[in-house]
């Protein structure tokens, strides 16, 4: 029933179409679910988990930005990439947690979040999420602050 017309990434234009069965046992119409909205739940579900700090690489987040400035809009779906077929979604998540939560704990919390969210909107079966923590934030003053720290006696 779906269409794979994509390669499974946030951006895609790949759908999954649901079949409702009415009370008399024939289809009644189609649902169908864009890629971008199962991107945007698990991204939701994500950033509302405890000990993360952020959701992309750095690369995307810096993208993501600039993109956020043009539109005035943050784009929840940034760092999560979906693959969805007729009735199971993957999900591919990358993250930065805070410094000192457990990573096992935080993957866990996720993968958790992510599969209820997805699965209670949707109704999609989710079978798999890969999780890529690529950071640790360390909480305290920017960097910025750190080039105050040195005498600037050269120009007052």
């Amino acid at each position: 029933m779906a269409s794979n017309d994509s390669t499974g990434s946030t951006g895609s234009t790949h759908s999954t179409t649901l079949g409702n069965s009415g009370d008399s046992g024939g289809t009644r119409g189609t649902t169908t679910i864009a890629d971008t909205v199962v991107a945007t739940i698990a991204g939701i579900a994500v950033r509302e988990t405890d000990g993360v700090y952020a959701v992309g690489g750095s690369a995307s987040r810096a993208i993501g930005s600039v993109r956020d400035r043009v539109s005035k809009t943050p784009a929840p779906s940034r760092g999560i990439k979906v693959e969805v077929g007729e009735t199971q979604a993957a999900i591919d998540v990358d993250v930065i947690v805070e410094y000192g939560e457990p990573i096992a704990d935080a993957a866990k919390e996720i993968r958790t979040r992510v599969t209820d969210a997805v699965e209670t909107m949707t109704g999609l079966e989710v079978v798999e999420i890969n999780i890529k923590v690529s950071d640790v934030h360390l909480a305290g003053p920017d960097d910025d602050e750190d080039e105050d720290d040195e005498p600037s006696g050269r120009v007052r």
